[in-house]
């Protein structure tokens, strides 16, 4: 269950985005969508009812694209709006994608640019154009459906939703503890170009931070890794891609079939490796 508080000040937007957020947790195993059920905390005596009906509307609409039929839900009176859902999916047990998994040599592919954390927090100071919120509302609003279709279909061997620990925190979990390390190549990896110059500019999150601070030993940085990119490579994220971990003879075919289905923005970002077992290295 997702649950989170605004990033936007569209009611019906953050509706879609709290549902596409919520639903990505089952795509990323592969599975397929089937139930959800709404948990709202509302402000009914300072806020005005039409904000929940929209809020409410903009999730029904976004779970009706996914397939998924809401069957009920809870709400409370609370000083602070908040909106999540429970997802319920369905998988065969033998068929699950895990966020482990990946096998030497493995390419990795990331469907979606970072930076909406960093992005997030400049809106909160309104210091982001209209147009920037704009490019990353419609990035968290859009489901990783068809993402997660292409990867099972191509025989995928992990997978995560890239969320609030980050990209490299996701990462992390794929390899922590495990044969396998990673690498990563900094000049591929997709990010909104707004998200740069926040960062440059120190307008980040408190969230980056802790990533940070809990998977720093993990990660090692080449010399020539620029200070915004390691800030966008932690950046929290909401609704973000799927990280996939896949066989490199499929890698190429795979990423010509996102970029045909519009996960247009989706590039290979770099490998499962051998060494450094246990950890990540970002280049």
């Amino acid at each position: 269950m997702d649950f989170f508080t605004p990033i936007v000040d569209d009611p019906y937007y953050f509706g879609q985005i709290a549902a596409a957020n919520a639903l990505s947790d089952v795509y990323a195993m592969g599975g397929k969508p089937l139930t959800a059920m709404n948990i709202v905390g509302f402000p009914i005596k300072t806020m005005d009812i039409t904000i929940l009906q929209d809020i409410l509307c903009g999730g029904l609409d976004k779970l009706r694209e996914a397939g998924a039929v809401l069957v009920g839900g809870h709400s409370v009176d609370d000083p602070q709006l908040k909106f999540g859902l429970s997802v319920t999916g369905l998988i065969h047990p033998s068929k699950v994608i895990l966020n482990t998994g990946g096998k030497a040599g493995d390419k990795l592919i990331l469907t979606k640019p970072l930076g909406t954390g960093i992005i997030s927090t400049a809106i909160k100071r309104g210091v982001a154009k209209e147009e920037t919120i704009a490019k990353i509302v419609t990035s968290m609003a859009t489901l990783n459906r068809k993402a997660s279709e292409l990867m099972v279909e191509a025989g995928a061997h992990a997978c995560t939703d890239v969320t609030g620990f980050g990209l490299l925190g996701h990462a992390s979990e794929m390899v922590q503890d495990s044969d396998v390390g990673m690498v990563i190549y900094a000049s591929r990896v997709p990010y909104f170009p707004e998200a740069k110059e926040f960062a440059e500019a120190g307008v980040v999150p408190g969230g980056l931070v802790r990533n940070r601070d809990f998977r720093i030993k993990m990660v090692a940085f080449e010399p020539g890794v620029p200070q915004y990119m390691a800030d966008i490579l932690f950046d929290p994220q909401t609704s973000g891609g799927l990280l996939i971990s896949i066989d490199p003879k499929k890698a190429e075919t795979l990423l010509q079939k996102l970029h045909k289905n519009g996960v247009s923005e989706a590039a290979i970002i770099g490998e499962i490796a051998s060494e450094p077992k246990g950890r990540i290295v970002v280049k």
